[in-house]
């Protein structure tokens, strides 16, 4: 289940046309060239046959001539889209939906479980895995805080959390109130950006940021996602969080009350932070596991697993030892510690993968601080704070022997791989979401017709005159409909966590530089051996890409400009 999908990363799946391509290019016999497997004396959709231009899928001797202008081209340029819209159509394999795997392990690094002989896990959103329902309850009592401590309007009780508004991931410029999604080279994604709940007109955008779309690095969040201006929302925790800035600020706005920008997103985190500082969310997941707990006996699969192969666990968390010890009795059962070679409790991540200061203390059966010099780390028993130095100075875990699970990006994972080497595994319990819309067959039609769309447009782009310019302003028209359509599929505001328009979005850019593995839940390690290997998939740089489904089909591996361009020479 889920074998041989690994490498295939969801942050990449624009090229999904790319197996439709396959399916549709053969060796040339004699020439190992591509050859088209229709027997159509053209490839469907060339554009005009330059000088020294040749499209692979249609032999010499027959080339489709373009009309010189007029009428006749523009009818000529339809033509051409016709038959690509019947070879997307015709040639789009049924199996091509449902090709991805929810519970498959997707590798950026190529990593052998055999040669892993300790694994370290986060407790939240790791070896927890919590349901959605946690998140109106965070909301809502943060809202209350803001009203009954901060003293913010009665009027904001009225708001609700909604769990379709925001994504992970989001980018908030505190100076500007904008909340907004941002690409891998810094780019604001057009139609992304909002101020409350209402979307702030691109126009607006470009001019807020000096007549561009893009963030100046300095101005962008941090190596741990704050920056002097902007931050970053990357743990799944930021969600309400996310929902309540936007709900404060569009009341603000809506009622024309002045606020400091920097003070209300203060509060606000403050009011998170009491949920979380107070015990509020502890509380209620204690009161009702079965409700806010979910795949508790999958994690106990999992470390029985690992432990009946011979494998070392650790836990390193941020959360309290009474929270962590009630959820682990109720997914695992009374001796979880048993489990564990070694268990950390308020480990103050990041910090403890950076600040050699703070030293280990040991906790007592009822939770109690002991006053002890630590000199050995002790399974079955229970270590509060401390620090990776100390850590690895005691257990000698170094290198990529070690794999460590952790859900966010920055603060599990980032310092781990960066600094220490260890190899590293992403918990995103939103792929699982994301694959399934990706299997579906509208996104896939939508997907591959939008690449070969573009594919014309890049090779028609030649035709200037203006009834073609007609012709390509509704294809262009067309592309960006299309876009929009994908992009609602996985959020009306912000679309797929994973990408923009076509670019990997900010988070997918952090995805793959900090972890070696991904995966929806802990619980897709099952699905594999405990000595399996991920291999990613060579995915096509841009000059190595011959087989996209809009180049193959338009001829643009050819530049249009080449003959233009030989005076240059």
């Amino acid at each position: 289940m889920g074998r041989g999908l690994h490498g295939l990363q969801a942050a990449g799946m624009a090229g999904a046309g790319l197996r439709v391509a396959a399916r549709l290019w053969l060796p040339c016999r004699g020439h190992g060239r591509p050859r088209a497997a229709s027997s159509s004396p053209s490839c469907p959709g060339c554009g005009p046959p330059g000088p020294g231009s040749h499209c692979p899928g249609a032999p010499r001797s027959a080339p489709t001539p373009a009309p010189a202008s007029g009428a006749d081209l523009s009818a000529y340029l339809w033509a051409r889209y016709q038959d690509m819209r019947r070879l997307v159509h015709d040639l789009l394999p049924p199996e091509v939906c449902s090709l991805l795997n929810p519970a498959a392990i997707y590798a950026n690094n190529e990593i052998s479980l055999h040669d892993v002989e300790v694994y370290g896990f986060d407790y939240d959103y790791t070896l927890a895995q919590y349901a959605d329902s946690l998140h109106p309850a965070i909301f809502s009592a943060a809202r209350d805080i803001l009203i009954e401590h901060y003293k913010y309007p009665e009027g904001i009780r009225k708001y609700d959390y909604n769990p379709s508004f925001a994504i992970r991931g989001l980018h908030y410029d505190i100076q500007k109130s904008l909340l907004m999604k941002i690409d891998a080279f810094h780019y604001v994604q057009l139609g992304t950006a909002y101020r409350g709940l209402q979307p702030v007109p691109d126009e607006e955008v470009i001019d807020l940021y000096g007549g561009t779309q893009h963030i100046p690095l300095y101005q962008m969040s941090g190596f741990y996602g704050k920056g002097p201006s902007i931050k970053q929302f990357m743990d799944i925790f930021s969600l309400p969080e996310m929902a309540l800035l936007s709900c404060v600020v569009d009341h603000f706005l809506g009622h024309g009350l002045e606020f400091d920008q920097a003070h209300l997103y203060k509060d606000v985190t403050d009011a998170i932070r009491d949920v979380h500082v107070k015990g509020l969310m502890y509380q209620w997941i204690e009161q009702d596991m079965e409700k806010y707990i979910l795949r508790g006996d999958e994690t106990f699969a999992v470390l029985s697993r690992l432990v009946d192969h011979g494998k070392q666990l650790f836990l390193i968390t941020n959360s309290p030892f009474s929270f962590v010890d009630k959820g682990m009795r109720h997914m695992v059962g009374p001796d979880w510690r048993q489990l564990f070679d070694v268990v950390i409790v308020q480990a103050d991540k990041p910090s403890f993968f950076t600040d050699p200061r703070k030293p280990f203390r040991k906790l007592d059966e009822k939770g109690s601080l002991q006053w002890d010099r630590i000199t050995r780390l002790e399974k079955g028993k229970i270590y509060r704070q401390g620090n990776l130095f100390d850590f690895l100075r005691l257990t000698e875990w170094r290198g990529p022997r070690v794999l460590y699970f952790g859900d966010h990006l920055y603060s599990d994972l980032a310092d781990l791989m960066l600094r220490h080497g260890w190899r590293t595994g992403a918990i995103i319990p939103e792929l699982e979401r994301e694959i399934r819309i990706i299997n579906t067959e509208q996104y896939m039609h939508s997907l591959t017709w939008q690449q070969a769309l573009t594919g014309l447009l890049e090779r028609m782009q030649t035709y200037q005159d203006a009834e073609s310019r007609q012709v390509l302003a509704a294809w262009m028209k067309e592309r960006q409909e299309l876009r929009c359509i994908t992009k609602a599929l996985f959020n009306a505001q912000f679309g797929s966590i994973f990408r923009t328009f076509h670019n990997p979005t900010y988070f997918s850019r952090r995805l793959v530089r900090f972890s070696d593995l991904y995966m929806a839940s802990l619980s897709c390690l099952l699905n594999y051996r405990v000595d399996f290997t991920f291999y990613p998939r060579r995915t096509p740089l841009q000059h190595e890409a011959p087989l996209w489904m809009d180049q193959l089909c338009t001829g643009c591996m050819k530049t249009p400009f080449l003959s233009d361009m030989a005076h240059i020479r």
